[in-house]
């Protein structure tokens, strides 16, 4: 290799980083904006349509250490009461996340990667099921749609106990979603 060339992997000296960037200028091709829509907000008729539609979404609890904490969760919408409602065990991190810090959000996909909606506020625990038929075992049997329900509701009760279920309502104070209009998505 000749002197006077720069390797490959080392970087050759420019006028660079002595010449100010203005931020208003485009620094160059791979600094334009991309083709295609531009990311719109969802009105909330649209937010309430993804919650009314999809089952499953990931909730966001916070950790002791004020990190959040996701896991992915079947839920079930009450638009009337704007409360969704999980079902998880007694012993599980999510349920002592919302004891310690009530802030939690639920992100749902809008059937497709373009858009999403969201819905935060302040979730609560119920006591653990300890009962068959308790008020936290039929809640939690309210929240099976009615083409799961079990034909032995007895036998599902039970488990609920035998599982120690609690449920997880988060009672929504604010929605938003976005979506890109793409075509064929």
């Amino acid at each position: 290799m000749n002197t006077d060339e720069t390797p490959r992997d080392e970087a050759a000296p420019t006028d660079a980083a002595t010449t100010p960037v203005d931020p208003a200028e485009p620094a160059g091709p791979a600094e334009e904006a991309p083709a295609g829509p531009p990311p719109r907000p969802l009105t909330e008729d649209e937010v309430l349509e993804i919650l009314a539609r999809e089952r499953i979404g990931t909730l966001a609890t916070i950790k002791r250490d004020g990190r959040p904490h996701l896991s992915n969760m079947l839920f079930a919408w009450d638009p009337a009461a704007r409360v969704i409602r999980f079902s998880t065990t007694a012993d599980r991190a999510k349920p002592h996340h919302v004891r310690r810090n009530a802030n939690a959000a639920l992100h749902v996909s809008g059937g497709n990667v373009w858009s999403f909606a969201v819905a935060e506020g302040d979730a609560e625990v119920t006591e653990p099921t300890t009962i068959p038929g308790d008020a936290t075992g039929r809640e939690l049997l309210a929240m099976v749609p009615a083409e799961f329900r079990p034909a032995d509701e007895a036998t599902f009760l039970a488990g609920a106990v035998a599982e120690r279920r609690v449920v997880i309502r988060l009672a929504v104070t604010r929605l938003y979603g976005t979506a890109l209009d793409v075509p064929d998505a």
